[in-house]
């Protein structure tokens, strides 16, 4: 059914049931008309008309309930996106884990380290992780933001080498400067890289088909913006706060007992 046949739809239902009460309908209803007369017809159509321009409000209520319709079918679409997308979410090597590595939920974030909404809810993931040693962290560098923010992505995978990814992650995410190669030698340095390793490593060609398979990944699953978490079959998009993420992980806690 396309857009269109479902309001169609949709505003039938809701029209019909308002006008359930509406006086006039049974008073054509109780009338000599025929369902098949042409003048009965047009005679519903002016009660209609007539309904709409007093109550306005009918094609308000239509339409949010089209909307709210159609937002949870996208929903269960992404749901069922993710649960065939499993094992690269959870399971790919080349993603950074953070946590606990055995933890028994999963929240995995798709990121750009230039996205300010990431820089905010940085703490909050940080946070998340001491308050709760049961989280697992997968982190989907996911560059949105031009050329720097590919860069970046290429410095915190290549830090990974070193076994400094999360601490150049944190420290990159709290910076409040450009992100600019200086900058991210400059934050290199202070948590304690090799930089003349880092500088060769950012260059390696697989960190940009890992960029490309998260790129992907993200089509697939509908998302077009930074941040985005996913846990369990779950997705919420944009800057979470930490009662959020917990209760995303609780929730995604809650369906995987038995």
């Amino acid at each position: 059914m396309t857009w269109i046949n479902t309001l169609r739809s949709s505003f039938a239902l809701t029209l019909a049931t308002c006008l359930l009460t509406f006086n006039p309908i049974q008073a054509l209803a109780e009338s000599a008309y025929t369902p098949d007369d042409p003048a009965f017809e047009k005679a519903i159509e002016k009660v209609v008309e007539k309904y709409i321009i007093t109550h306005p409000e009918v094609i308000e209520l239509t339409l949010q309930g089209l909307q709210a319709k159609r937002e949870a079918e996208k929903q269960d679409q992404i749901r069922t996106v993710i649960a065939t997308k499993q094992d690269d979410l959870l399971n790919d090597p080349d993603s950074p884990v953070s946590g606990n590595p055995n933890g028994d939920v999963t929240v995995v974030e798709f990121f750009d380290y230039r996205c300010g909404y990431c820089k905010r809810v940085a703490a909050a993931v940080t946070q998340l992780q001491k308050d709760d040693p049961e989280v697992r962290i997968v982190y989907k560098d996911f560059p949105i933001l031009g050329e720097a923010s590919e860069l970046a992505a290429r410095a915190a995978l290549a830090a990974g080498l070193q076994n400094k990814h999360l601490a150049f992650h944190e420290a990159l995410l709290a910076s409040k400067h450009e992100v600019n190669k200086n900058e991210l030698l400059r934050i290199a340095k202070e948590v304690g890289l090799d930089i003349q390793r880092l500088e060769k490593d950012m260059a390696k060609p697989e960190w940009e088909a890992v960029i490309k398979k998260n790129r992907a990944l993200a089509s697939a699953l509908g998302i077009t913006g930074t941040p985005g978490f996913i846990a369990g079959t779950e997705l919420v998009p944009g800057a979470v706060n930490l009662d959020g993420l917990k209760s995303l992980v609780s929730q995604a806690r809650n369906v995987s007992q038995p």
